[in-house]
């Protein structure tokens, strides 16, 4: 009885635990595109990317809803989506950036561009990120 027990606690903790646990992408407002995209890191476009708290904006086909912002946080990379997470993306054209935070100037919010947190529901819809060198691959 002591191992059936064992294993069902087990098997619970290996199924609900993920490498990506901290990258929630449950919103009912936002549609799962596929983003599998490689950025370097060396180009001019994204050199400004090797610097703390510079971010960059991607909008180009296959980044995701309305466009990425890409984002160095100092320990990596953050990758969000620019539509408005609160809103449906046909009612609002994609967030701004401003220092660090990103605003979506439909309904008036601000999401931290270090955590995804905002003052609303949901917070920024963010993709993965993973650094090879200077190579960066965004991708869900």
């Amino acid at each position: 009885m002591k191992k059936l027990l064992l294993f069902l606690v087990t098997l619970i903790l290996f199924t609900n635990c993920s490498k990506d646990d901290n990258i929630k992408n449950k919103n009912p407002y936002l549609p799962n595109y596929p983003v599998n995209l490689t950025i370097n890191l060396d180009l001019p476009s994204y050199v400004e990317l090797q610097y703390v708290s510079n971010y960059k904006y991607i909008g180009s086909a296959g980044s995701g809803i309305k466009g990425i912002i890409v984002f160095n946080n100092g320990n990596g990379y953050h990758a969000f989506d620019a539509s408005c997470p609160n809103l449906y993306p046909a009612d609002c054209e994609r967030m701004t950036v401003t220092g660090i935070k990103a605003i979506c100037e439909c309904d008036n919010s601000e999401y931290s561009l270090f955590t995804g947190l905002g003052n609303l529901q949901y917070p920024l819809k963010q993709y993965r990120t993973e650094l090879n060198g200077t190579i960066l691959k965004i991708y869900n």
